[in-house]
């Protein structure tokens, strides 16, 4: 069974979780794209990612493209790492919990 000492907790906020969701689907993810499909501000993701950047789970890169500046995230291998075990620690948690009737 699994325990909440297997979370993690730079990924188990729900935001950071659903970032890390999104570019595991994905080499690399325009930084506009994950803040649309996230509904949140430029400022609360920026801080989301910053946090996982820290936590050397996500790669930032900036680059100009059109005489704009755009950023891109991806997972970095550790990151990947991390969040398939936090998935398969939430997994076993739900697992646990439900029971089928009887």
């Amino acid at each position: 069974m699994s325990s909440a000492a297997e979370l993690d907790p730079v990924i188990h906020a729900p935001l950071r979780l659903q970032v890390c969701a999104l570019l595991s689907a994905t080499d690399e993810a325009e930084f506009a794209l994950v803040r649309e499909e996230t509904g949140v501000s430029n400022s609360v993701l920026s801080k989301h990612v910053k946090q996982l950047e820290e936590a050397g789970y996500v790669r930032v890169r900036k680059a100009t493209l059109a005489s704009r500046q755009r950023t891109w995230l991806s997972l970095t291998k550790a990151g990947a790492r991390a969040f398939q075990a936090h998935v398969r620690a939430l997994t076993e948690l739900a697992a646990s919990t439900f029971k089928a009737p009887e």
